[in-house]
């Protein structure tokens, strides 16, 4: 690709090797980036039997990040392993739920929850509306599916990869049922590098030349 030709040699022959050592997946282009990010930011070659797609999930993500969709995640973590490529390639907008979060948690709840119910309500309305990455809180993830389910507007994507055993298991199965668009990682696996390393994907893909018509 014209667009892997301007990346750091150690990072081609990483590529080279992941996808010999992964073999054929049977995934479409973009899909098969976004599994090779993943493993490449993990060192893990299993990840290809967590990972999870719906229908177009990465189409949907892909055209609303050309469109201006600005990003928003549910760590400061997330948001810096972001912020470079996205600045690199689309200019796009990173934001993270503790912009809008209270300085204390909330009784009974976490200061991601209450920052992604603020947040939600601020940035909804953006069209195309915000990418979502959780990885490392299942209460944001549950709040933003309540709020769409009660009738807010719905992301144009979930990356879904929180990490952990409480309230993870259970936000993956609530976000696997929603219907919407979304990239998630089943099992306890998940966390800040690998929902950037999913958006990244797209992010590069976003940003690549488009082929030369053939002659």
């Amino acid at each position: 690709m014209a667009w892997m030709a301007q990346d750091h040699p150690i990072f081609t022959e990483s590529i080279r090797r992941i996808r010999a050592a992964l073999g054929d997946t049977g995934l479409p282009p973009l899909q098969q980036q976004v599994l090779e990010r993943l493993v490449h930011s993990s060192g893990d070659l299993s990840l290809g039997t967590l990972l999870r797609f719906s229908e177009g999930a990465c189409e949907q993500g892909l055209a609303a990040l050309k469109q201006g969709a600005p990003i928003l995640t549910d760590t400061s973590m997330a948001a810096a392993a972001v912020a470079p490529m996205a600045q690199r390639t689309l200019g796009t907008a990173v934001h993270t739920v503790l912009e809008w979060a209270p300085d204390a948690a909330p009784a009974g709840s976490t200061r991601t929850a209450a920052g992604m119910q603020r947040a939600w309500r601020a940035l909804a309305a953006a069209s195309p509306a915000p990418v979502v990455l959780i990885g490392s809180a299942p209460t944001a993830l549950e709040v933003l599916l309540q709020q769409v389910a009660a009738g807010a507007p719905a992301p144009s994507l979930v990356i879904g990869m929180p990490v952990g055993f409480v309230g993870v298991s259970e936000s993956k199965k609530h976000l696997a049922a929603s219907g919407l668009p979304q990239i998630r990682l089943e099992s306890s696996r998940g966390g800040a590098g690998l929902v950037a390393a999913a958006v990244n994907a797209l992010l590069r893909a976003a940003a690549a030349p488009a082929p030369l018509p053939s002659s």
